[in-house]
């Protein structure tokens, strides 16, 4: 690469990246769009920002979702791009990294079958990339979510196939509870994904507890997004700690940490979604019957309405978790929880709690109450 080129995306940087007003921005991307031949440095400059924000803690996800939450879809693209073109050049690492970028990649082909993206002029283009890699510059340091080591002999695909293929089946029969219109249907579907779940765990756990050396607990962040956040943080709490997990709310930057066991965090991401998903759908009816009545929606019934629901649904969810357990795998499930916590305060050994805000529209919270009631959380029958 030749030194002008370098010189250019250096002085561009100098001037956009570490100022936050538009005259800057405008003087960098200036720079970058008179000079076409600096184009092959800055995409190299963009993977290093990439390569960076592993360092720092960051898994593709979280960047993805960090460049939807604070910029455009333009962003989007680019940020996935660059951290697809980075991906020869990582080191090798856990079957959910491999995932999340199996994921951007079919999200890209899938981008790519509807058409190619609108042109842009070289200043508009070198504008996006220097706002994309301002947010790059300024990701904070966060824990490390290493992924949990596998028993020794196991083959290192085994177990994420055999994963896959019964969270498929449980992802297909959630969707599938969430998209009928019938009561009764939705209700065996949700119960048989339900069933599969509680399987799934304690499976798991029993294998565990039979090998000399246990998997150990890893973590994974789920989007927390806004609006409403306390609630659906607390909805997740609620979710998380039902399957033996442990949830930890990073208000700031829009997402919680759950900590447990492999298994067990697939499930909690599976049933939070339709959870979520139940939740939106009927608050919208209720707010469709409130307006009906003559009453306009409100930030406060939305609010009143989600933390009723995320309360109710982790009593039901408690409830059910009593009967799940005989005697015999207690001991089990009991070190697992140990392990568990004491991973959450390895990792996380300052934590504080914060109270529900907003909670005030009593219509909404009996509103809420009640389709948390009707939910489809299903019952998972006693284990033998």
């Amino acid at each position: 690469m030749s030194s002008t080129a370098s010189n250019t995306v250096e002085s561009a940087f100098r001037a956009a990246l570490y100022a936050e007003t538009d005259t800057a921005l405008d003087a960098g991307a200036s720079l970058l769009a008179a000079h076409p031949a600096a184009d092959e440095e800055l995409a190299d400059r963009g993977r290093e920002f990439v390569a960076t924000a592993w360092r720092r803690g960051w898994q593709p996800a979280d960047v993805v979702r960090m460049v939807r939450r604070e910029l455009e879809d333009v962003h989007v693209r680019l940020a996935s791009a660059l951290i697809r073109a980075q991906r020869p050049d990582d080191r090798r690492r856990g079957p959910r990294w491999t995932a999340q970028l199996d994921e951007l990649t079919a999200e890209a082909a899938e981008a790519e079958a509807g058409g190619p993206p609108p042109r842009t002029d070289r200043f508009t283009h070198a504008t996006t990339v220097l706002e994309l890699y301002r947010l790059l510059l300024r990701l904070p340091t966060l824990d490390p979510l290493d992924e949990p080591t596998r028993q020794p002999g196991a083959g290192a695909d085994a177990g994420p196939r055999s994963e896959s293929r019964m969270l498929t089946r449980i992802r297909a029969l959630l969707a599938k509870a969430e998209a009928t219109g019938f009561p009764q249907e939705a209700e065996a579907l949700s119960a048989k994904a339900q069933e599969l779940m509680a399987r799934h765990s304690i499976d798991e756990a029993l294998l565990a507890a039979r090998a000399p050396s246990p998997d150990a607990p890893g973590a994974c962040r789920i989007g927390v997004e806004a609006p409403y956040e306390q609630a659906k943080a607390v909805l997740l709490d609620a979710v998380a700690t039902a399957n033996h997990c442990r949830a930890v709310w990073n208000e700031p930057l829009g997402f919680s940490t759950v900590v447990g066991f492999e298994a067990d965090l697939e499930v909690v991401e599976l049933l939070y979604t339709s959870l979520l998903v139940q939740a939106t759908t009927a608050m919208t009816k209720a707010e469709t019957a409130q307006r009906a009545g003559g009453r306009r929606r409100t930030k406060t019934f939305r609010q009143s309405f989600l933390a009723a629901y995320a309360h109710r649904i982790g009593t039901r969810l408690a409830a059910a978790a009593e009967t799940q357990v005989t005697d015999d795998l207690l001991p089990v499930l009991a070190s697992r929880e140990v392990a568990v916590t004491a991973h959450t305060d390895r990792m996380f050994p300052q934590t504080t709690t914060s109270r529900l805000r907003g909670v005030s529209d009593a219509a909404g919270w009996t509103e809420g109450a009640q389709a948390a009631d009707r939910a489809q959380v299903g019952a998972r029958p006693r284990l033998p």
